[in-house]
């Protein structure tokens, strides 16, 4: 017998030999990562399994390539096979510490299905709120007392620097996925203009150098101090060090928001910014806003949805290729007569004479913070091999992020900041106890629950048990489609569900969100609706598996489609009466329910740690409701056990 109870023996711990056709009961409280039969010449190759049992009722899959010995689940023991019997060979086990452990109260009987309905938050109720105004049968029937809990979805709680800014999709899905908070891109560009570390690393030098030899330093992002991507302070703070350090030429390629901000606010920005680059035009420099436009027409794709989006850009701000204007201004207030009701967001592109075309010798830097909606443009600007779109040429720049926008691709080269580190998410725990995933959504939000959801890395942690499913969304705006591809993911979902493949699964919805953000209303109750209709459709199949829905969301948009005064009622236009259109996210918190028929008294949502609680306490929520005890360093379950 090879038994350590916390381990394989000392130090490395390697265990005993078998004798000859003996057999040996492997039984470790700590867990395992691999036998190897050495004296014999066998050893199991790394990345192969068996599915003939696991160690301790489910804890890791046992390899057997070699076919020389069995796993008997039922007894717990190797025994020889014809194929190679376990004769004479070492059999040696690697300490290897169990990442979750089994909770005794619960043993779910079919899969945890956790749904997002991204940007369907709680509001106020009033004529804003379109998620109430929506016909939702299905939430108010699942909005029982017991499971159910509002839970913050902003500022702190999601790792942003106050309470004052309001969630995204990133930051939410990172909050979901890691079951932690960490300070979020906003923060750690914050902190490192303030101690001045941003200027002191290599990349930064080098951004530098090309300037002060000549060449242009271009500014490429979202104009706007919505805190989402972007935050007009970071912009100025890096131009005004960049003029101090000697470099000449500074040009901002404006990306116009209307999305995170007020929809129709951009010659706000563009004022502020005219301002501040006055003031570096005293010292004798040529600072301009040389191009720009909407950052739903041009450059921020995102999840390779439309990369004619990032053609337009490339176009426009690269070759400077794009219709040409006396000032950022003139562009916009032509293109707002031109196109009545027209918001910044879909506003088309510009250049502003003279010409800036980006060229050999020049440095860019990405000033976006958020990853999602620069890595296209940052690809164009860095792959050798690029087939997207005809690039014409490829200026010789120094290209760099205002951080690393996708750690496992690195994706760009060179960053002035170091993103997030996020440790051990819950799709990596579930990876290692060998619980099989499955992610899903339309392409819209495939990176959510997928990339995100990992703690912004690429790829699966195990092929073997992960399963990720993208639905190609429309190429049309999303108020004439407000369904998007709810239908097509909960037909594949349901379908996958009833493989019984699958223990825990994910889904988003991007409906309340993709279609909130156009200021639609009337789409947006739609958009609302069709989530609820899918729902319904998803809780009976759980139902039939005997499983477990959790339904929560990211954020708050589709809550709150105007804007707000101070004292709490909707703004009107001055003018028409009309209420003022809000394109943003909120500050609202977001639902959080459990559907579990089975569950009858054995637990509830502790309705105390709830009044405080935040989506990051979802992940051991959810890894509670799988049967796990959720790791210490995690913010805790909502689950009070009876």
């Amino acid at each position: 017998m090879i038994n350590s109870g916390a381990g394989w023996g000392a130090g490395a711990g390697w265990g005993a030999g078998l004798a000859a056709g003996a057999w040996g009961v492997i039984n470790s409280g700590a867990g395992w990562e691999q036998l190897r039969c050495g004296l014999g010449g066998w050893e199991i190759p790394a990345g192969r399994r068996s599915d003939m049992g696991t160690i301790g009722g489910g804890n890791r899959l046992l390899d057997d390539a070699a076919s020389f010995a069995a796993f008997d689940r039922r007894s717990a023991t190797w025994r020889r096979t014809a194929n190679g019997p376990f004769v004479g060979c070492a059999v040696r086990a690697k300490v290897w510490t169990m990442s979750l452990r089994r909770n005794p109260r619960q043993a779910p009987r079919g899969p945890v299905v956790l749904v997002v309905m991204d940007g369907v938050g709680r509001g106020a109720g009033d004529e804003a709120d379109a998620v109430t105004i929506a016909a939702t049968p299905t939430l108010d029937g699942l909005w029982v007392p017991g499971a159910r809990a509002e839970l913050r979805a902003h500022g702190r709680s999601v790792g942003l620097p106050s309470d004052d800014d309001m969630g995204n999709s990133e930051v939410g899905h990172n909050a979901l996925g890691a079951g932690k908070i960490y300070a979020q891109g906003a923060v750690l560009v914050g902190r490192a203009l303030e101690t001045g570390a941003i200027f002191e690393g290599a990349t930064w030098r080098s951004v530098i150098a090309r300037g002060v030899r000549g060449g242009a330093v271009h500014f490429l992002g979202l104009l706007s101090d919505g805190n989402v991507h972007s935050h007009l302070t970071h912009l100025f703070a890096l131009m005004e060090r960049a003029a101090r350090d000697g470099c000449k030429r500074l040009y901002v390629h404006a990306l116009l928001d209307g999305r995170d901000v007020p929809p129709t606010s951009a010659l706000e920005y563009v004022d502020r910014t005219e301002r501040f680059l006055a003031t570096l035009r005293t010292s004798g420099i040529d600072a301009r806003i040389v191009s720009g436009g909407g950052r739903m027409r041009l450059t921020m794709d995102r999840y390779e949805a439309d990369w004619t989006m990032v053609e337009r850009g490339w176009h426009t701000h690269v070759l400077a290729e794009a219709r040409p204007f006396a000032s950022a201004t003139e562009a916009i207030l032509t293109y707002r007569a031109e196109h009545p009701g027209i918001i910044d967001q879909d506003l088309p592109p510009f250049i502003v004479t003279p010409a800036a075309p980006i060229v050999d010798g020049d440095a860019v830097v990405m000033f976006n913070f958020r990853g999602d909606r620069a890595i296209e443009i940052s690809r164009a600007f860095e792959d050798d091999v690029f087939d997207r779109f005809d690039r014409v040429r490829r200026p010789a720049v120094f290209y760099a992020g205002m951080m690393e926008y996708d750690g496992d691709l690195h994706i760009p080269k060179h960053y002035l900041v170091t993103p997030p580190a996020i440790d051990r998410p819950m799709g990596e725990l579930l990876a290692e106890s060998y619980v099989t995933q499955l992610a899903i959504s339309e392409t819209q939000k495939y990176g959510h629950v997928t990339y995100f959801w990992n703690g912004n890395r690429s790829g699966m942690f195990d092929a073997g048990t992960e399963t990720y499913i993208e639905i190609p969304s429309d190429n049309v705006p999303f108020d004439q489609r407000p369904w998007m591809k709810a239908a097509e993911i909960t037909d594949r979902l349901t379908a996958e569900l009833r493989t019984g493949r699958y223990q825990f699964a994910r889904v988003n919805y991007a409906n309340g969100d993709m279609v909130g953000h156009t200021g639609k209303f009337d789409a947006t109750v739609l958009a609302v609706e069709v989530v609820d209709l899918e729902l319904a459709r998803l809780a009976k199949v759980v139902d039939e598996l005997q499983g477990i829905l959790v339904v929560t969301a990211d954020h708050g948009n589709a809550d709150e489609m105007f804007q707000h005064d101070k004292t709490g009622r909707v703004q009107r236009d001055k003018v028409t009466g009309q209420p003022v259109v809000k394109t943003s996210h909120t500050l609202n918190p977001v639902p959080f329910l459990i559907h579990d028929p089975s569950r009858g008294d054995r637990y509830e949502i502790d309705p105390e740690r709830a009044k405080t609680a935040g989506i990051a306490n979802v992940t051991a929520t959810c890894l509670e409701l799988l049967g796990f005890v959720p790791p210490d360093d995690l913010e805790p379950s909502l689950l009070r056990f009876r």
